[in-house]
């Protein structure tokens, strides 16, 4: 109990900070992983049952169309390490091809959704060990010691690796490698470039759902930073940023507005946008590039037939 809650104090604090660095910025910006608190989650899982939101049933369809040349990939025995697990509803299709794993660890930084999903993988796997992981996976961290160091596999489906910059993602590259060791394998998915009407609908559906996992970061804000946010008083917007690849999502400020945050004021004009996530798009040999400069090599390739998404598969060097 005593470690749980001061994992939950850090991120307490680490919120706090980032919510007034990013507020202090000419262009007011909030780190993306905070949309996933638990009713972020939940709200994400929604999204990706839209008909808009074509990332999560094309990698669904990758996964078990190509899961047996997936699980060959992995091997025998394998740790699947899952970073940004959510529900882990894609894990399953991996973890049901698997030959014997070993043990399947989820990582990701919202602890109670964290243990939902631990919890329905035991039922569905009953005999494999799980063990959730409760941290930041865009920060530095350690695999716990009684996971086993031999047949880490690192897994991260969902094309969250487009919401990381040019830096993070390497530097998160690096880090991914670190964990699964010498020999050790990573399979990613990515969201590969596309036409712009598409990806604006995938990140603006027409049922408000992304507009409402958006608006939930400032009710956040409001909830746990004693913040004082007029949720009614901002919109989503989805916009495309060409010289970034990305599909980037903002919150507008429909008037000019003040709004404190654990004590602290913050000026809105009216227009002025939060930038609160950035999703990138690749090319195979943008996303191969990033790999091979972090240290990984390309195994694999799998992707749909329209070449929508891909997975790849990586071995450590």
């Amino acid at each position: 109990m005593l470690e749980r809650v001061d994992v939950k104090t850090r991120q307490a604090d680490a919120f706090r900070a980032d919510v007034w660095a990013g507020l202090s910025r000419p262009q007011k910006t909030l780190p993306s992983r905070w949309l996933y608190d638990d009713r972020g989650c939940a709200l994400f899982e929604a999204i990706t049952q839209l008909d808009e939101y074509y990332p999560t049933r094309t990698e669904t369809a990758i996964l078990k169309d190509d899961a047996a040349q997936i699980a060959a990939f992995c091997g025998r025995d394998a740790v699947l390490l899952e970073y940004g697990a959510g529900a882990g509803l894609k894990t399953e299709i991996v973890l049901g091809a698997l030959d014997a794993p070993q043990l399947y660890a989820p990582i990701d930084i919202a602890a109670d959704f964290l243990e939902q999903t631990a919890a329905r993988i035991r039922r569905r796997f009953p005999g494999l060990p799980v063990h959730p992981i409760a941290a930041d996976f865009t920060s530095d961290f350690d695999i716990p010691s009684h996971v086993p160091s031999e047949r880490r596999i690192a897994f991260f489906p969902g094309s969250t690796i487009g919401n990381l910059d040019a830096d993070e993602t390497l530097a998160f590259l690096e880090r991914m490698r670190h964990h699964v060791g010498g020999g050790g394998r990573a399979i990613i998915g990515a969201d590969l470039k596309k036409d712009v009407s598409t990806l604006i609908a995938a990140y603006d559906d027409r049922h408000g759902v992304t507009a409402a996992f958006n608006l939930n970061l400032l009710a956040r804000i409001n909830r746990e930073l004693s913040g004082k946010f007029a949720l009614d008083q901002f919109v989503h917007e989805a916009r495309w940023n060409e010289s970034e690849s990305a599909i980037e999502m903002h919150l507008v400020s429909l008037k000019e507005q003040v709004a404190a945050v654990a004590g602290r004021s913050f000026a809105f004009r009216r227009g002025e946008t939060i930038h609160t996530e950035s999703s990138r798009k690749y090319s195979i040999e943008s996303f191969s590039d990033f790999a091979m400069r972090s240290g990984w090599r390309d195994r694999a390739i799998w992707t749909d037939p329209q070449r929508r998404f891909a997975l790849f598969g990586l071995s450590a060097e």
